[in-house]
């Protein structure tokens, strides 16, 4: 059974950072893509960054430069740092396995999500 668990979600003010953790259990980790989504209340899902399993990453335009995806295979995580903050980033943020690997690419399982807050 796939799980993929998300944590390190919080409430910052403008500026702050955040890690964000998914470990994932139940599949063969190193083969697959990764990839992080924000939603907020009312709006569809969208894609954030993704890596790939040799590593090579992307970024959605409105947080290259201030967010990194990185993953740890002997821990079956990937993470997403996201440093310089703004109020607009507060969303639920998920993690999930990617079937295509592009930004906000098909899904073929996703976490059960962890609130980001940015505050003014």
């Amino acid at each position: 059974q796939v799980q993929l668990v998300e944590s390190g979600g919080g409430s910052v003010q403008s500026g702050g950072s955040l890690r964000l953790s998914c470990a994932a259990s139940g599949y063969t980790y190193s083969s697959y893509c990764m990839g992080w989504f924000c939603q907020t209340p009312g709006k569809e899902r969208e894609g954030v960054a993704f890596i790939d399993s040799d590593g090579s990453t992307g970024y959605a335009d409105s947080v290259k430069g201030r967010f990194t995806i990185s993953q740890d295979n002997a821990k079956n995580t990937v993470y997403l740092q996201m440093n310089s903050l703004k109020p607009e980033d507060t969303a639920m943020y998920y993690c999930a396995v990617l079937r295509g690997c592009w930004i906000g690419g098909p899904v073929e399982y996703w976490g059960q999500g962890t609130q980001v807050t940015v505050s003014s």
